[in-house]
């Protein structure tokens, strides 16, 4: 068991110091190219890792909308409650935003001759 935990722990690590140098590379290669920006080392290209997981995937396991959150669950929990009228309801509620989406949908593009 206890050779199994190792294994694990290293392919973690090796997972992260290569998910560090693809970062590195992608950032090198792009970056500079398209905004002017400074190449990256190998070590500050982990630190964005790190500080793009504290801002963007929350501290814990998961970040706040992965496997442990109960966002799905609530929102099934709440559709198998409603009554037949207010599924239709709410279908209808999505429906609108949906049109109303859609008439913005060419906002800032140049709309084709119909």
């Amino acid at each position: 068991m206890r050779h199994s935990h190792f294994l694990g722990l290293i392919f973690i690590i090796a997972a992260i110091a290569a998910f560090a140098a693809v970062t590195m590379l992608l950032w090198n290669w792009l970056m500079p190219a398209i905004f002017g920006l400074p190449l990256l080392s190998y070590w500050q290209a982990a630190g964005i890792l790190v500080l793009a997981r504290l801002l963007f995937g929350g501290i814990g396991h998961h970040g706040p909308f992965g496997h442990g959150s109960n966002r799905g669950h609530k929102f099934r929990e709440k559709w198998l409650n409603m009554s037949e009228e207010e599924r239709k309801a709410f279908m209808e509620k999505a429906k609108d935003l949906h049109k109303f989406h859609r008439k913005f949908e060419h906002f800032g593009r140049e709309v084709p001759n119909e």
